[in-house]
């Protein structure tokens, strides 16, 4: 299974919330794996693993046990992005609600949000792989989700209740400042009440006549994720086969239970194809062989699935413009 990943939505709004905060934010990323230019970056999608190390940081650099909950209270209003324009293209709350829970994987692929209607509404379920949750992230995640909800309800959605999974990290009556309802701890799940009638509020800002386009938007990015779950999933069996030399189209589409003309008609439609998805990870394999451990020449062209040391060669220096030996030469960390 290839390894879950968050929107860079998620970690943008948090380092906006850390500034606002006058917390070393630039610091805060660097610990948690991430360079701070990488949040401009087109697409970003980051790791749901790193999330721990991230709060960690966070609560290092602002000496805050509850730095989830301020850091949420300080993040901007979540707006201009897709599940936001279903939101605003919906003619009701209860209806952008439910059609943007479809489309939860856009913000992080750990999150399994459902809503419960009868008798009293609530949110429940939210982050899968509970090793990588922390308080502070639900906790961040909650306050994103109400501030959005209140701008989508021009203010009207006001929380009843809320149930934590995990138990405060600071005074309960912070939790109350900041939150303005009841506040349950070491719940058996997670759930965020509202009253009944925000469901069919309707919004004065809303164009439903741009719904069509929005959900076509929204089907194109999820069709984008899947792409990347196919090419993970070919990634991975070409490394497992590679030893054996068996990483080719006709295993590896055996493997995956479609023919051939299947899979590589799924790899053009992603915009790559078989061999380069081969050629890429020989590639990648050989510099890491080369520079980071002392196998053999002979050793690393069997490694990489080449069934000639002089195919290796001619294909090294396509790659580097150099030979196996002088790369090694100049790049090895032994």
């Amino acid at each position: 299974m290839a390894a879950l990943t968050d929107a860079g939505t998620l970690v943008r709004l948090a380092y906006q919330g850390l500034v606002n905060l006058g917390i070393d934010a630039n610091e805060v990323l660097r610990r948690s794996g991430l360079k701070p230019e990488q949040l401009y970056k087109s697409n970003l999608r980051t790791h749901f693993s790193a999330q721990p190390k991230f709060w960690q940081a966070a609560v290092d650099l602002s000496n805050d046990p509850c730095i989830g909950l301020h850091i949420g209270e300080k993040m901007p209003i979540y707006k201009g992005q897709i599940l936001d324009y279903l939101f605003n293209s919906s003619t009701t709350f209860g209806e952008g609600l439910r059609r943007n829970i479809n489309y939860q994987r856009l913000v992080s692929d750990a999150l399994q949000g459902k809503l419960v209607e009868e008798p009293e509404p609530y949110l429940t379920g939210y982050f899968t792989e509970k090793q990588f949750v922390t308080p502070h992230l639900t906790e961040a995640l909650l306050m994103g989700l109400i501030k959005g909800f209140q701008a989508v309800t021009d203010g009207v959605f006001k929380p009843t209740k809320i149930a934590f999974r995990h138990a405060p990290t600071t005074d309960i009556a912070e939790y109350q400042r900041i939150l303005e309802c009841d506040v349950e701890f070491n719940a058996k799940e997670f759930r965020l009440y509202f009253p009944k009638e925000v469901l069919n509020y309707r919004s004065l800002n809303a164009v439903p006549e741009l719904l069509n386009l929005h959900v076509k938007v929204a089907d194109q990015h999820m069709e984008m994720l899947q792409q990347k779950d196919f090419i993970g999933e070919v990634k991975t069996l070409i490394a497992a086969l590679l030893e054996s030399g068996e990483a080719n189209l006709e295993t590896v589409a055996e493997k995956l239970n479609i023919t051939p003309r299947q899979l590589r008609h799924q790899l053009k439609t992603a915009d790559t194809s078989f061999q380069q998805l081969l050629n890429r990870h020989r590639h990648s394999l050989a510099l890491k062989l080369l520079s980071k451990t002392d196998e053999e020449i002979s050793q690393i062209v069997y490694l990489t699935g080449f069934s000639e040391p002089s195919t290796f060669y001619r294909a090294f220096k396509r790659w580097e413009g150099t030979t196996p030996i002088e790369y090694r030469q100049r790049h090895s960390h032994l």
